[in-house]
């Protein structure tokens, strides 16, 4: 009861307090590492050094808000969807944590009117907001643990702003279309970003391509090695539907690994 009091004073919106009440707003409850949140918000074109020397952006809470997102949605799906098979739950989550999603949930939420990044243009990088969304789930993991994360992905993402059935009707993205067509015929199916840089906007560019029973089937560019994975996934499954013969190739080549992410 103290530390909620403590908390709520925190975020009486005298000078400098503003940033608990943003927060609040869109997760719920009063932060306490508030550091974590706006280090959540600041893309690496806005870095900032660090006491120690360090460069500061949201980019390492994004992957740790990657991987917790997953977990989180696994988990979600495992129990709502008891009798569903592996392959349901794997393409299930990819579409509701494919970037698409997030960066319309994020601008959904207001984290778009939080981020500080110097992009001068952000038209073809609103991927930008999804990477803030993840990092920001990152920043709530490790100021409140892995239920309070949950709790905010479940009962404020999704509850609020997504639907799972209007997610089970929409179109499966290229990518979980295409592992689960190498999963099916047991082939293994590997992305590799081969290239990096950045536009005239200084925005940065990835190009990746598609290995398909380690034969490269497409490739392709995006603003994000999401977007570029996705890219990839189009333009190979395009081939596959316009060749049988390509389909025989890769499916009478030597087996590989278990199909990966």
């Amino acid at each position: 009861m103290l530390r909620r009091f403590i908390k709520r004073i925190k975020a009486l919106p005298h000078h400098g307090k503003e940033p608990y009440l943003s927060f609040y707003n869109i997760v719920g409850f009063y932060p306490d590492r508030i550091n974590l949140y706006k280090e959540a918000m600041t893309h690496r074109s806005s870095s900032i050094r660090s006491r120690k020397g360090r460069w500061v952006n949201n980019e390492r809470l994004e992957f740790l808000g990657d991987a917790i997102l997953d977990a989180i949605v696994a988990d979600i799906l495992y129990k709502k969807f008891e009798h569903k098979k592996e392959g349901f739950l794997t393409s299930t989550r990819s579409r509701i944590v494919q970037r698409e999603t997030l960066n319309k949930l994020a601008a959904d939420l207001g984290i778009d009117k939080l981020i500080v990044s110097s992009t001068r243009n952000l038209a073809h990088n609103t991927n930008i907001y999804g990477d803030a969304l993840e990092a920001l789930i990152g920043a709530i993991y490790l100021d409140q643990g892995y239920r309070v994360a949950k709790k905010f992905v479940y009962e404020t993402m999704i509850k609020q702003h997504l639907s799972i059935e209007k997610v089970l009707k929409s179109e499966v993205d290229f990518k979980s279309r295409l592992i689960e067509w190498g999963q099916k015929h047991k082939v293994e199916v590997r992305f590799e970003v081969t290239d990096s840089s950045f536009d005239a906007q200084n925005n940065p560019v990835f190009v990746s391509c598609v290995k398909v029973a380690e034969v490269e089937v497409g490739s392709g560019k995006g603003y994000s090695k999401k977007e570029s994975h996705q890219m990839a996934a189009k333009v190979a499954i395009k081939k596959l539907r316009e060749s049988n013969e390509l389909q025989e190739i890769l499916t009478d080549a030597p087996k590989g690994a278990p199909p990966k992410q």
